[in-house]
C-alpha cells in the first residue's frame, strides 16, 4: 500500500491524512489536496490478478478489494494509419477481453470505485457511502460495493438510470434515489449534499477525494509504463475534468520518478456541444466559471449525446483544478458536436473492432480536430484515453439486470424532504 502525506496545492502545506480528509483543515482558499507518496519511483506488480492494485505504490488505499480491473494500453495500427499518426497509443477502459480489458461496467469509472472504496478505513465502514453520478460512476460504485458488501447510496438523475445495468442482481447494501425527469447531474449533486448532512452518511467527495483522482490516474500509469515515456499529448472528453487533473498529477509523479522523461503531456480535453461551460470559460481565459442559467444548462445537457459530460459545477477554478492543469501543460479545450462524436465513435469501431461510448467518441473527435488544425503532428506520441467501451459486446454475452430507485425526488426538493425520506428508507 502506498504510504503518503497530503499537500494543499494552493500553499504547499504538508499534513497527515487522518482518515477521510477531503480538504486541508488549515486551508484559507479553495484548493484540492494531493497525495505525496513516499515511493518516488513506481514499482508495477506483475501479478495480473491485482488489477489496478498493481499500481498500489501510488494509490491511497487501506486494503484491496475483490474482482479489480485495470485500464489496458496498446499501440494503435488501423486507427493510427487512418489518422496519419505514427505513435498513437490507446488506453482502453471497458470490456474487451481480446486485449485483456475486463471492466464489466465498461467504464473507467471502475478505477475510481476500486480506489475510493479501498481507502475506506474502519472508522468509515459503518457509514453509508454517498455517490452522486450522471450514470457511469454510479454503475461502477454499485458493482464494487455490491461485490464487497459496502453500504452505498446512489444519487442519479432519473433520466440517466438506464445506465444502471448489471450482469447480476445487486447486493441490498446498494440503494438508489433519483431526481425527477428533467433534472440534471447538478440536481443529483445537490441531493447528495443534503443526504450527507444526515448522520450515518459519508460523502464520497468527488474530485476532492485523492483516491478518486489517483484511481483515475491509473490510465496515465498504464500508458506511461507501456510506452516507456510520458506522452506528448493526452486526449480525453471531460464532464468534471477530474480524469485530466489525475493524469496531470500522475505526470508530475513520473517526472519525479526520473525514468520516463521530464516533459508534461499537453492536456487536450473536450466537451460535448451545446453543453460547454468549461470550454467557454477557457476561451475567455477565465479561471472563474462563467454564469450559466440553470434552466438553460438542463436544456443543453438534455441535447448532448454524452450526458455523462454534463457537470455544471466542475473542479475547474480551485487551486489544483483543471484550469491550473491546462495552464501548466499548455493544454486546450475542444468543443465537439453530436455529429462529430457519432462519426468518431463509428470510426473507432470500424478500425479497432470494438464499440465505444459517446464520451470516448468526443475525445477521438477532438483528436481529429487537433490533426486538422495542425495542433498535433504525425510523429507526436499521443495518448488517447478511451474512457468506456465494449458495452455492446458485453451485453451480447450477458444477462442484464437494472437497479430501480427506492425514491424519486421532484425538482425543487428541500433538505426537509430528503431528511424525511431517508429516515424511512434506511430503516427498511
Amino acid at each position: 500500500m502506498g504510504k503518503y502525506q497530503l499537500m494543499n496545492v494552493a500553499d504547499g502545506h504538508i499534513f497527515e491524512d487522518k482518515g477521510w480528509i477531503l480538504d486541508d483543515p488549515q486551508g484559507t482558499s479553495p484548493s484540492l489536496v494531493r497525495a505525496i507518496y513516499d515511493k518516488k519511483q513506481l514499482h508495477v506488480a506483475e501479478d495480473g490478478s491485482l488489477g489496478l492494485y498493481k499500481f498500489a505504490d501510488w494509490l491511497p488505499i487501506q486494503r484491496t478489494l475483490e474482482h479489480p480491473s485495470c485500464p489496458v494500453t496498446y499501440k494503435s495500427e488501423k486507427l493510427a494509419k487512418h489518422l496519419g499518426l505514427n505513435n498513437l497509443y490507446v488506453t482502453f477502459s471497458g470490456w474487451w477481453p481480446k486485449i485483456g480489458a475486463k471492466m464489466s461496467t465498461c467504464s473507467f469509472k471502475e478505477t475510481e470505485a476500486y480506489s475510493v472504496c479501498a481507502r475506506l478505513g474502519k472508522e468509515q465502514q459503518d457509514q453509508v457511502l454517498v455517490v452522486a453520478s450522471a450514470g457511469n460512476t454510479a454503475r461502477a460504485f454499485a458493482k464494487v460495493c455490491s461485490d464487497n458488501g459496502i453500504k452505498l447510496l446512489l444519487c442519479v438523475p432519473q433520466d440517466n438510470i438506464k445506465a444502471l445495468w448489471f450482469d447480476k442482481p445487486l447486493n441490498p447494501c446498494v440503494k438508489l434515489i433519483t431526481t425527477a425527469s428533467g433534472s440534471d447531474y447538478f440536481d443529483a449533486i445537490q441531493l447528495s449534499n443534503y443526504v450527507c448532512e444526515l448522520p450515518g452518511f459519508l460523502a464520497e467527495g468527488g474530485a476532492k477525494n485523492i483516491a478518486r483522482r489517483d484511481g483515475m490516474s491509473t490510465t496515465m500509469m498504464s500508458a506511461v509504463t507501456f510506452i516507456g515515456q510520458i506522452p506528448d499529448y493526452y486526449f480525453q472528453a471531460v464532464g468534471s475534468g477530474t480524469g485530466a487533473i489525475a493524469a496531470w498529477e500522475a505526470n508530475l509523479r513520473f517526472i519525479e520518478d526520473g525514468r520516463f522523461g521530464d516533459k508534461k503531456a499537453k492536456l487536450y480535453v473536450s466537451q460535448n456541444k451545446p453543453f460547454v461551460p468549461m470550454y467557454d470559460a477557457w476561451r475567455a481565459d477565465s479561471r472563474a466559471m462563467l454564469p450559466y442559467d440553470a434552466d438553460q444548462a438542463r436544456k443543453d445537457a438534455a441535447e448532448i449525446c454524452a450526458p455523462v459530460l454534463s457537470n455544471r459545477k466542475p473542479p475547474y477554478s480551485l487551486a489544483g483544478g483543471l484550469y491550473d492543469a491546462l495552464k501548466d501543460t499548455q493544454g486546450d479545450i475542444f468543443a465537439v458536436s453530436n455529429e462529430e462524436a457519432n462519426a468518431a465513435k463509428n470510426l473507432f469501431e470500424e478500425t479497432e473492432g470494438i464499440d465505444i461510448y459517446h464520451a470516448a467518441g468526443v475525445a477521438l473527435a477532438s483528436l481529429i480536430q487537433a490533426i486538422n488544425i495542425n495542433k498535433v503532428q504525425s510523429d507526436d506520441v499521443i495518448m488517447l484515453n478511451i474512457t468506456g467501451g465494449g458495452e455492446k459486446h458485453f451485453m451480447e454475452t450477458h444477462e442484464i439486470h437494472y437497479l430501480e430507485p427506492s425514491h424519486i425526488f421532484p425538482i425543487g426538493f428541500t433538505k426537509e424532504d430528503v431528511g424525511k425520506v431517508l429516515n424511512g428508507l434506511m430503516k427498511k
